[in-house]
């Protein structure tokens, strides 16, 4: 139990040291860093809030440095089964977007699936933006305290945010990594995301995202 802070110090080192946005100039190609901060509390028995903010370094070419939070509220309602909502706010080069989202999660052994319809306000933007996101996850005990997760993402427009825009494929997201929970109140973890965003009969542009994850529970 007490070699985490050197096996998670490791895990760490490596993370950062594959974020090297200098090597990323290419315009089919980025590396981008996410810190995110959860923090999550029951609320009564069958109800969660979980508030969280995150800093990503960007590249200037993909919008510059971003800051987000976001507040989401679920309530379990039969046994796996939790629905929810809430709302966030992106900034990001003094451009700002407003999203509320709503959401329901099925929880089935270690999997975990996820349906979110997000409502996009952007400044300048001619409509709201809507977009569909499903989630695929799988979790795995690895013992001591650590465990593993794997999974991937759809993200699609059914509505873009300019006028004459239709429905789309967004992204697709895979993602792996760690956490080790350190106390019954607190997680660490690390991950990498690999994402591709189609663009039409250009080739799909790839960003590639290592993150770490705080995760706090009252």
């Amino acid at each position: 139990m007490t070699r985490w802070p050197m096996r998670f110090g490791m895990l760490l080192a490596a993370t950062l040291a594959a974020w090297q946005p200098s090597k990323a100039h290419a315009a089919d190609e980025d590396v981008q860093l996410w810190q995110f901060v959860f923090l999550t509390a029951d609320l009564d028995k069958d109800t969660r809030l979980t508030v969280d903010a995150t800093q990503r370094w960007r590249e200037d070419a993909r919008g510059g440095d971003q800051q987000t939070i976001r507040v989401t509220i679920e309530q379990t309602v039969a046994q796996g089964v939790r629905i929810g909502g809430g709302a966030a706010v992106f900034d990001a080069g003094g451009m700002t977007e407003f999203r509320p989202h709503q959401q329901i999660v099925l929880v089935e052994g270690r999997f975990e699936f996820r349906t979110r319809f997000e409502q996009r306000f952007f400044d300048g933007a001619d409509r709201v933006e809507l977009r569909l996101r499903q989630r695929v996850q799988y979790n795995q005990p690895l013992g001591d305290g650590w465990r593993g997760s794997v999974g991937g993402e759809w993200l699609g427009l059914l509505q873009g945010r300019n006028d004459g825009e239709g429905a789309s494929t967004e992204q697709w997201r895979a993602q792996a990594g760690v956490a080790y929970r350190i106390n019954e109140r607190l997680e660490v973890g690390a991950n990498y995301w690999l994402i591709a965003s189609p663009r039409g009969d250009r080739p799909a542009r790839y960003t590639h995202v290592p993150q770490t994850t705080l995760t706090y529970r009252f």
